[in-house]
């Protein structure tokens, strides 16, 4: 089988870990994202993900880079590298976001993708003006809504009556050069999350989570009913941990940890919406980093990490979206010192 692809999460918030690092001072602006980029292209990195907020979840007094701007300036500012931007559909008419995309698409060459989030953290809607969905509705919504920019994306002239959107007699031009349309990811914990993401996704995004817990996930979403040919590919988050032995990488995972429990999550958890699964999942997970971070095990000696990457592969990853603090240097001696191990590990899917 094909080796695994790895992308970076762009620090958005500031840092993927820990908001104090003594070797990595907060910095969520589009200059960093500019040069993590650039890095992890050199690196032999193949994607990113921009996550999206419009305030910062952790604390709103801090800095929050935008998404879309930031996704068409790094489509300028990159050569090879899958760029995905995540969208919150109640934040954006799908008419306005399909032309945005079409546009990235354009200017990126065919390497924009994007990510359909559902929406969890209710302030910055709420402070918004804008009405916060139940859950399954949110769901129903996006739904409708992603219907509405693929049929766009084709090129073809839409006419769409729904139950949120109606669209009489438009097409967009110029059509997309990636084919047959921009890549879209989608993840989620959900019945309803999971549903969508065989209905409309080409790539369906876990949370970090044990081996065993990721085997049972991709089984759950397979056997639902797929509507798109292809079928489903899977993708999963992770913060690495990498050094030369174990006893190095556990103690560098229990000075993060310690470093994390200085950080003031009551805002973060207070705007959490209550049906949000991953979120009543998260106190069965601890660690360090966003999205499940350390849970996925990627925690050890640079031949444990590597074998564990190939284990996910053989449960069905093909896409490890990775976090590491601080950032460039512990990304270079991943992509210096675990990719190569693992490149010469037999894969099995």
């Amino acid at each position: 089988m094909p080796q695994p692809r790895y992308g970076i999460w762009i620090p958005v918030y500031g840092n993927c870990g820990a908001m104090n690092h003594p070797h990595e001072p907060r910095d969520a602006s589009y200059t960093r994202a500019k040069q993590l980029i650039q890095l992890a292209e050199r690196y032999g990195f193949t994607t990113t993900l921009i996550a999206e907020h419009i305030i910062n979840p952790r604390n709103q007094e801090l800095d929050q880079l935008e998404t879309w701007t930031t996704a068409a300036a790094l489509a300028q500012a990159t050569k090879s590298i899958e760029i995905i931007a995540a969208v919150k559909p109640l934040l954006f008419h799908p008419v306005v976001l399909a032309k945005m995309a079409l546009n990235i698409d354009a200017i990126s060459g065919g390497r924009f993708a994007i990510n359909l989030v559902s929406a969890w953290f209710m302030p910055e809607l709420q402070k918004s003006g804008i009405p916060f969905l139940p859950h399954d509705e949110r769901y129903h919504y996006s739904g409708e809504w992603i219907e509405v920019v693929k049929a766009l994306w084709s090129g073809e002239r839409v006419n769409f009556q729904g139950d949120y959107f109606q669209i009489t007699d438009l097409c967009l031009r110029p059509r997309p050069i990636a084919q047959p349309h921009p890549r879209v990811y989608l993840g989620g914990e959900s019945d309803a999350a999971k549903n969508l993401a065989m209905q409309a996704a080409d790539v369906f995004f876990l949370n970090g989570r044990p081996l065993e817990v990721v085997r049972e996930t991709i089984a759950d979403v397979r056997k639902r009913k797929r509507t798109k040919p292809l079928p489903l590919r899977f993708a999963m988050s992770a913060f690495v941990i990498a050094r030369p032995t174990e006893a190095e990488a556990q103690a560098e995972y229990e000075y993060l940890l310690e470093l994390n429990k200085q950080d003031d999550r009551t805002e973060l958890l207070k705007g959490v919406e209550p049906e949000v699964v991953m979120f009543k999942n998260m106190a069965k997970y601890p660690g360090v980093g966003s999205n499940g971070g350390t849970a996925a095990g990627l925690v050890g000696s640079y031949d444990t990490v590597a074998a564990r990457i190939a284990d996910f592969v053989g449960v069905g990853i093909d896409t490890f979206m990775l976090q590491f603090q601080p950032f460039a240097p512990e990304m270079q001696r991943f992509s210096q010192e675990v990719m190569p191990r693992v490149r010469s590990l037999e894969l099995v899917a």
